[in-house]
């Protein structure tokens, strides 16, 4: 009786890690809002005009590209029928490409290419104002709500040699030419509980 006692605590205690293991990973996971949605605050002047930078990058025309004719040759040359179906091509021209549809929200839309949630994170946990200021002032860390800050290899996952059309990526420059920056003035107010 001790023994089956024992394996019953020890079955209950390994049931109870995978619940708190599942717990935790599930916390990790974040949904993503689609552009439309992070536009709302970030279109104008005082947030750093950041949508708009976007809306005139080639990251927001992404999937689109993948309907030229040049991407078209590509495709055919490589086997793909439809570039804009196959997940060779979508994993670096949309954003949450393969994602489980669970996990994006309405405003999501596949035609809106790279979007800010392809660089920063998947943003249903940050999206609110009270999440963004808090991030702002330093109150809220910035993993607990799924924000990426991007660096080098959040932009190598794509500009790279697997990329049919790669001839070489200076981050340093590509970096400065999509710069969109939260203004110093609304980051001191933030930050000053303003």
């Amino acid at each position: 009786m001790r023994r089956s006692g024992g394996a019953s605590i020890t079955l209950l205690i390994a049931g109870a890690c995978l619940l708190a293991y599942s717990v935790v990973a599930g916390a990790a996971e974040h949904k993503f809002v689609g552009t439309a949605k992070c536009a709302v605050c970030h279109k104008t002047a005082t947030a750093g005009e950041q949508y708009p930078k976007w809306q005139a990058s080639k990251h927001s025309k992404a999937y689109e590209a993948l309907a030229s004719p040049k991407a078209l040759e590509i495709a055919k040359a490589k086997g793909i029928a439809d570039p804009q179906k196959s997940m060779d091509c979508l994993k670096c021209h949309v954003t949450a490409a393969g994602v489980d549809t669970s996990m994006v929200g309405v405003k999501y839309s596949i035609k809106d290419g790279v979007g800010c949630e392809s660089c920063h994170g998947a943003g249903a946990d940050y999206i609110k104002k009270s999440t963004m200021e808090g991030l702002i002032s330093g109150t809220i860390e910035k993993a607990s709500v799924g924000l990426n800050m991007p660096d080098q290899a959040t932009c190598e996952k794509c500009h790279n040699k697997e990329s049919p059309t790669f001839t070489g990526f200076d981050f340093a420059k590509a970096k400065a030419a999509i710069a969109h920056p939260i203004p110093e003035e609304r980051k001191a107010k933030y930050k000053s509980g303003g």
